[in-house]
């Protein structure tokens, strides 16, 4: 594992594939400490009592969640002062261009799909992975 882990909050409510994201992670070899949130406000009480640790964080964010969805997840952390630069990810099933456009309105790192197979998961994965490890995270 690096010597300063990004720790990586996945905001996702379906167990599934929550499932396949750790087994990609594994699969894929990435290291980083894996915290799960199952929707927008659970991930917003984790970040702000810093149960992520508050030190390289990276949000990876289902957009189609209840109680709070993705796009009001990202709405609430750009308006909060100690957490509007937090880098973050959508990774969900939406190919919908308005989701698209209010993501990257509200300054996500990337809108990723996510694929139909788990090969094609652990790819992703291991490519985001060589990504975040190329990339001077904060």
């Amino acid at each position: 594992m690096a010597e300063h882990p990004l720790n990586i909050l996945l905001v996702e409510d379906d167990e599934v594939d929550v499932m396949n994201v750790r087994r990609a992670f594994q699969k894929a070899h990435v290291s980083n400490p894996l915290h799960v949130a199952g929707n927008g406000l659970e991930a917003l009480e984790m970040l702000r009592h810093d149960t992520v640790p508050a030190n390289r964080r990276l949000i990876l964010l289902d957009l189609n969640m209840p109680r709070m969805n993705g796009i009001e997840f990202l709405r609430a952390i750009r308006a909060d002062p100690d957490l509007r630069s937090l880098p973050v990810v959508v990774l969900t099933t939406s190919n919908d261009e308005r989701d698209k456009i209010d993501a990257y309105d509200l300054n996500v790192a990337g809108y990723l799909l996510k694929p139909v197979t788990f090969t094609d998961f652990v790819d992703l994965m291991a490519a985001l992975n060589k990504y975040w490890m190329l990339v001077e995270m904060p």
